[in-house]
Formats: structure tokens, C-alpha cells, sequence
């Protein structure tokens, strides 16, 4: 359990280093890969050792990921611009409906009733940090930020989807799927506001610290844990993430949203906790070890 809490310390970093950075979100989002793909490439390596290459469909959807990863890290630091770095994390954590509903669709998994019945709660979460009914609503523009947000989800859900049916590994599908990210991302950049390939220091070094912290380290730690720890870890984990980055967010980048939005941001990590906790405890599928490969929660 320490081993998977201290990556979803690390991961909850991840907003607050895209805001120190000071660079436009197509650029975090691209150097954030760009820096993330040699020491994955070392992970996937030691993996292909033990499990051999990764080839035909595994490959292929892996790389599939890869744009939709892409999309999920350009909509996501675009989110954060619009809403801060806390309320954006938070947000993220919506594609646990998106992927529960999206199996239902493509593989007949209906979602449990809990979650059915935290689903329209967790989306008045979102309304409440909208700040439609909030003249004190923090960020630039809190309604673009969550509808930025939902995007992420969406992007995020139909990647962890993909990565569910293409392969029993994480490490060789979790490289290709960011060295496919980079690329996507920096031909889609001129879509998102444009990309500066040669930001100055100290942007660098937040840049540096963000793929080498939230996104190798923090992840790492967390595929290693999961599949050793007991089910209802990885709702602990829903909770420590988002509530961490709102709490950084405040002591480092002076974020302060109304108290609507907290409330709102309480009711969607309630509503995440609730829908996923009782579904993780059911009995296990013969795919079981295939989906615990993929963390649940957030990856931003």
C-alpha cells in the first residue's frame, strides 16, 4: 500500500508542474512525453526479456492509445489554464464513468448500481465548478475548464479501453503509447494553440521534473502496486490524488475556488469513490490480472 499511495503522491504533482512551467499546453504536454519515452523505453525493455516483443494487435492498439493519450494531455493542460491546476485534476477523474459506460456499450459489463446511482451526482459536481450559479467561480474560464475536463475523460476512457484489450503487460504498451503521444501531439499542437520546442529555463526543468516524476516514476509505482494490492486500494487512491493536487494547487500556485466549486469537487471524488468501490469488489473475471495492468484512476 505505501508503494502505490507514494505514486499517487507523486502523480498528484502533475498540475502544479504543468503551472510552474509557465509554457503553453501543447508545449507541457509534449515535452512531458518527450522526456518520458527513454527511461520507458529502458522499463520495456526489461519487460520484452522476460515476455518477449510485443507485436501484431497489441501493438497496433498500443499505438492507437498513443493518440488518444495525446489528446486526453492536450485537452487536460488546457484544462488546467482554464481552471487551475486542482479543479482540472479533479475533473479528470470523471472517466471513471465514461470507461464503466463505454464497457457496458462495446462489452455487455453493466455498471454496477452504485455507480449508476453516482453518476448523475459526480455531473452535478461538475456543473457546481462550471460556476454557472458562481459569480465568484475561480479560473479564467471555469465553463471551458470543464468542458475541457469532460474531454480529457473522454479521451482518457476510450485510452484505458484500448489498453485493456490489447495486451497482459504494461511496460512495452505504456512506451509505444507515449512515444506515439509525442509525435501526435506535436502534429496536433497547431490545433491546441502551438507548441515552442525550445522553451528557456527554468521551464525546462519543470518539464524535466514532470516526465521523469508524475509520469514514469508515479505510474511505475502504481502498475508494480496495483496488482498486489487489495481491491479497495485503488479507491483509496481516487481520494489521495485529486484531493492532493487541490491542496498544492492552494500552497504553491495560490489557487482559491469558491467554496462551490469545493463543493463540487467533493461530490465528484465522493461520487468516484462510491460508483467504483463496490464494482472492484465483486468477484474476479478470468481477465482479471489483463485489467488490473491498467491504474483506474487519473493520469494526469
Amino acid at each position: 500500500m505505501l508503494i502505490a499511495t507514494a505514486g499517487a503522491l507523486i502523480i498528484s504533482t502533475s498540475g502544479p508542474l504543468v503551472r510552474l512551467a509557465e509554457v503553453s499546453p501543447a508545449t507541457s504536454a509534449l515535452f512531458r512525453c518527450v522526456y518520458a519515452v527513454p527511461p520507458m523505453i529502458v522499463l520495456a525493455w526489461a519487460e520484452r526479456r522476460r515476455l518477449g516483443p510485443l507485436r501484431g494487435r497489441p501493438l497496433v492498439l498500443a499505438w492507437a492509445a498513443g493518440v488518444l493519450f495525446a489528446l486526453d494531455l492536450l485537452f487536460w493542460h488546457h484544462a488546467i489554464g482554464y481552471v487551475g491546476a486542482g479543479l482540472a485534476t479533479v475533473l479528470g477523474n470523471l472517466q471513471v464513468f465514461i470507461v464503466a459506460f463505454a464497457a457496458w456499450a462495446v462489452f455487455g459489463e453493466r455498471p454496477s448500481n452504485q455507480l449508476m446511482i453516482a453518476t448523475p451526482v459526480v455531473f452535478a459536481g461538475a456543473v457546481l465548478i462550471s460556476g454557472v450559479f458562481d459569480e465568484a467561480a475561480y479560473g479564467a474560464d471555469p465553463m471551458l475548464g470543464v468542458l475541457a475536463g469532460v474531454a480529457t475523460s473522454v479521451a482518457y476512457a476510450a485510452f484505458l479501453l484500448l489498453m485493456k484489450a490489447g495486451a497482459r503487460r504494461s511496460a512495452g504498451p505504456l512506451a509505444h503509447a507515449t512515444a506515439v503521444a509525442a509525435v501526435s501531439i506535436a502534429a496536433l499542437s497547431p490545433l491546441f494553440g502551438g507548441a515552442d520546442l525550445t522553451p528557456d529555463w527554468p521551464a525546462h526543468g519543470w518539464l524535466l521534473l514532470l516526465a521523469l516524476g508524475p509520469q514514469v516514476l508515479g505510474w511505475s509505482l502504481i502498475t508494480y502496486a496495483l496488482p498486489r494490492q487489495p481491491a479497495a486500494l485503488t479507491a483509496l487512491l481516487l481520494l489521495v490524488q485529486p484531493l492532493t493536487t487541490v491542496a498544492l494547487a492552494k500552497v504553491l500556485l495560490d489557487e482559491n475556488p469558491s467554496l462551490l466549486q469545493l463543493t463540487g469537487c467533493l461530490v465528484i471524488v465522493a461520487g468516484v469513490l462510491y460508483g467504483s468501490r463496490r464494482a472492484r469488489a465483486q468477484p474476479a473475471r478470468t481477465d482479471a490480472e489483463q485489467d488490473e495492468q491498467v491504474p483506474k484512476t487519473s493520469t494526469v
